[in-house]
């Protein structure tokens, strides 16, 4: 998503010495609930079942802000439990019964806060599966500053008229839905929803349109399939008066269905400005591998809010400029003929919605990668140059202030430069890695080899390590867990130079690159070579790392 807020309130600093300044590791400070490590935790209430498949029925009372309706939970049991079934939705909303519907039993239940305790003792036998049916109903949180403050969204459109959606990134799908609402555990079937509104609304969702049928009585069943996994805050209705146009692009993977869904006043200028989409494609693939969900297609919506990944449902909300809002972001002007929220949500598609993070403590997986998405798409459209100079700008944006990496277990993000130094730091491997078709070979091979799969942050460094056979450990270290940038101090005499690293966790030892194409091997105790080309005894270093220099006196 675009620029989460920042969660979490720092923090107390732990200086290492050692030979020189260290760099900050901060250990966030807050205070924390149980309603946190229910939500953020994979306890014994989660861990048993693994969901399959989520069968989802809403009706929508615009004029109320309500809605009602029920949830087919469809899960494997991963092992005999006497434990109950924990399942989340955020208060006010509430469920008012559940049934298994292999028996047609009623289910008992009780609530703690955001969580509701289903007693399924009797019905959790070791590798069978089960369906149950949770009916709900209430008038769910509505969002304050959709995306970055979540929930639904009860708006009027250009012309006066009701435009619904959600946007649950953070606050999460238990906002509405009765689910398990944790990142690590996608339905590996996918999902249906059937939403119900007034015949003179369109109702859009994610995956593709398997059934639209008038009920008689002034309300429309719009059904969407999805076959792939999919996260549950990627899950989202779009309500408006939408009209749609479509697309195919050939593919690595064959034919990819692509839709658009605006609304009807702005169907001409869409099918101007949405003419990007495929190229933006053709570049992704290109770079990362094949679209992850051909089988569910892609789709451009537009949103009552600036944008989100929904899953082969991209939220759209840039009225229709260039650039971010119609200005960009990293000041280079690389970023002005293209349409910011079109490519990085889109890029999602590959880092968030194919590659999961277990825990959003580890958001740097989705955000850091698919800011590097634009960098990429630049270098699409303008050259290697104009790439780099892309990338360079955004480091005005970053921060420090706190770890990029957040709290675990608990629902907690960390600092919001995962966006940009996330970028920074991929974009500073890929100098190391020094070998351009290697760097495309690593990016198309973690979408490949973690396919629809969630993971941990320590997955993803491990297979860059050994994919790229660098030793990079200290360099996620220093750039995801603490906020020191690290310092190359030199000194230079005649036409030698001694340098070390300093400001950086123990045992970094980062290869880097001057300008003028020469490779130093700082350590952190000072290190001697003599120079290929001096330039007014100055050590230029190539701008693509994300470090600082400092001469000493």
């Amino acid at each position: 998503m675009i620029f989460l807020k920042n969660i979490l309130k720092v923090l107390c600093l732990i200086l290492f010495s050692a030979g020189g300044l260290r760099a900050q590791l901060l250990h966030q400070q807050e205070t924390l609930t149980r309603q946190d490590s229910l939500r953020g935790g994979y306890g014994a209430g989660r861990s048993w079942w693994n969901v399959l498949k989520y069968d989802i029925r809403l009706s929508v009372n615009i004029g109320e802000k309500a809605i009602s309706g029920y949830n087919d939970i469809t899960y494997a049991i991963l092992q005999d439990s006497k434990g109950p079934m924990q399942i989340d939705l955020r208060e006010p909303m509430e469920i008012e019964k559940v049934e298994d519907l292999g028996t047609r039993k009623p289910v008992t239940f009780r609530r703690e806060g955001n969580v509701y305790w289903l007693h399924t003792s009797g019905m959790t036998t070791h590798k069978k599966s089960r369906t149950i049916r949770i009916y709900f109903r209430g008038n769910p949180v509505v969002a304050k500053t959709p995306p970055w403050d979540g929930g639904w969204i009860f708006t009027k459109d250009e012309k006066g008229r009701n435009w619904v959606s959600t946007a649950t990134q953070g606050i999460g799908a238990s906002s509405w839905l009765p689910c398990k609402d944790h990142q690590a555990d996608e339905p590996d079937n996918g999902m249906t929803i059937n939403i119900n509104v007034p015949d003179t609304l369109a109702a859009v969702s994610n995956g593709r349109l398997t059934a639209k049928t008038r009920n008689g009585n002034g309300t429309t069943d719009w059904k969407w399939t999805v076959t792939q996994p999919i996260n549950t805050y990627l899950i989202t209705p779009y309500i408006g008066h939408y009209v749609h146009f479509s697309d195919t692009l050939q593919g690595e993977k064959g034919k990819l269905d692509i839709g658009y869904w605006v609304l009807d006043y702005n169907l001409d200028k869409a099918k101007e400005h949405f003419k990007i989409v495929k190229p933006m494609l053709r570049c992704f693939e290109h770079w990362m591998g094949p679209y992850p969900f051909y089988e569910d297609s892609y789709k451009l919506i537009d949103a009552p809010h600036l944008g989100m990944e929904h899953q082969s449902g991209v939220a759209y909300g840039n009225k229709y400029l260039n650039g971010y809002l119609g200005k960009d972001r990293s000041g280079t002007g690389w970023g002005d003929d293209w349409d910011f929220i079109i490519v990085h949500e889109s890029g999602h598609e590959w880092f968030a919605n194919n590659i999961t993070t277990r825990d959003i403590a580890d958001m740097w997986v989705h955000e850091g990668f698919t800011t590097y998405s634009e960098t990429l798409f630049v270098q699409c459209r303008h050259g290697l140059k104009a790439a780099n100079e892309y990338l360079i700008g955004q480091r005005k944006i970053i921060r420090n202030d706190k770890p990029i990496i957040g709290i675990y277990g608990v629902n907690k993000e960390g600092s919001s430069d995962m966006y940009d130094k996330g970028a920074s730091m991929i974009h500073t491997i890929r100098q190391i890695i020094n070998d351009d078709e290697k760097f495309r070979s690593l990016l198309r091979g973690l979408n490949r080899d973690f396919y629809h799969q969630t993971v941990t942050g320590r997955q993803i460094e491990a297979y860059i390590i050994r994919k790229t056979g660098k030793p990079l450990q200290k360099v996620f270290d220093q750039y995801l867990r603490t906020t020191g940038i690290p310092v190359l101090a030199y000194t230079i005499s005649g036409n030698k130079v001694r340098y070390k690293w300093t400001n950086c966790v123990p045992g970094f030892d980062m290869p880097v690159q001057l300008a003028s194409g020469q490779w130093l091997n700082p350590k952190e105790q000072y290190q001697e070579a003599p120079l290929s080309i001096l330039d007014n005894n100055v050590l230029n270093v190539n701008p693509n790392f994300y470090i600082r220099t400092e001469k000493a006196s």
